[in-house]
């Protein structure tokens, strides 16, 4: 007989500013979804993007988390320092046939396009070669009519054609970087990733992620995207958005609102109770039917919110 596959979830923050609210409902939930399963919690610094990168953020991310209880097992994966393995994957598109070099401009695929599910959807301009006098920018995986089906654990049943919705998409940008789909798919498989636990504005990337492991012979993990924090604008909390840095001087008062926004019911004597206590009646009452089921919660706390 077959032996159950350990549970192994993961965390997986950019380091473009320190963990706000939002944040932590993505930390938190992907926690207690590993931890009351027995499984493993990993944490990946998702650093491929210098320019919106924060000097000191990773490292501040993690006391961060160290400060809210919040400990992970093994050591932390940065994609920054994986470029070789994300280089290979994509030498194996390559021979599959299943990427193009791409010389359209942001600009140009805006002119030419009509918005998707997840911005503007890629005509395909050069599927069939670049012109001569123009030069490859990215690179793109062909798509080809293909539509994929998921069962998210809390959004639902979601259905996309790749085409219709995103169009070809790129793998390699135009400045050299590895794209953020790419370098998922290659970690979560590495990582033996069983389970994904994240915010519902990366639900999009989810069939076009699941296109990538296909195609790559990879597993594909379950899925499941939290609701995401959104101030009284409904926008989602970010730094964009400034929104407040978490309070590590409070952390149990931090933990008892996320869990009440999504959805659990915790003692208010947690707000006061040592962090080994209060995540062991955290994990124990974690119950996921009791996450909303929606894609975004407007965060009605004082405190949490716009700077």
């Amino acid at each position: 007989m077959k032996l159950p596959t350990p549970y192994r979830g993961r965390f997986a923050p950019s380091p473009t500013g320190p963990l706000h609210f939002g944040s932590m409902v993505a930390a938190v939930g992907s926690f207690l979804q590993a931890k009351s399963r027995g499984g493993e919690w990993l944490v990946r610094m998702e650093d491929l993007d210098p320019q919106r990168e924060t000097p000191g953020a990773a490292d501040d991310i993690l006391r961060t988390l160290e400060a809210f209880g919040l400990h992970w097992d093994g050591a932390v994966l940065y994609q920054s320092r994986r470029h070789g393995v994300y280089e290979a994957a994509l030498k194996m598109l390559e021979r599959l046939d299943a990427i193009y070099p791409c010389a359209c401009s942001r600009r140009e695929i805006a002119d030419s396009s009509v918005k998707g599910v997840d911005g503007p959807v890629y005509p395909g301009t050069c599927r069939a070669g670049i012109v001569e006098d123009r030069a490859p920018r990215a690179w793109r995986v062909k798509v080809d009519g293909r539509r994929i089906e998921f069962n998210d654990a809390i959004q639902g049943r979601t259905l996309r054609d790749l085409a219709a919705d995103f169009g070809d998409f790129v793998v390699r940008r135009a400045d050299g970087f590895f794209a953020y789909q790419l370098a998922v798919v290659v970690d979560d498989a590495e990582q033996r990733i069983t389970e994904v636990v994240r915010g519902a504005d990366l639900i999009e990337s989810t069939p076009r992620q699941m296109h990538l492991q296909r195609l790559l012979g990879l597993s594909t993990p379950d899925y499941l995207h939290l609701p995401v924090a959104l101030n009284a604008r409904n926008e989602k909390l970010s730094k964009q958005t400034l929104a407040l840095p978490v309070d590590v001087a409070h952390p149990q008062q931090v933990l008892v609102r996320v869990l009440q926004f999504l959805g659990q019911e915790p003692l208010a004597e947690l707000s006061e109770a040592n962090l080994d206590d209060f995540w062991r009646w955290a994990v124990k009452n974690w119950r996921v039917d009791r996450v909303p089921r929606a894609p975004g919660v407007v965060v009605e706390i004082p405190g949490v919110g716009q700077a």
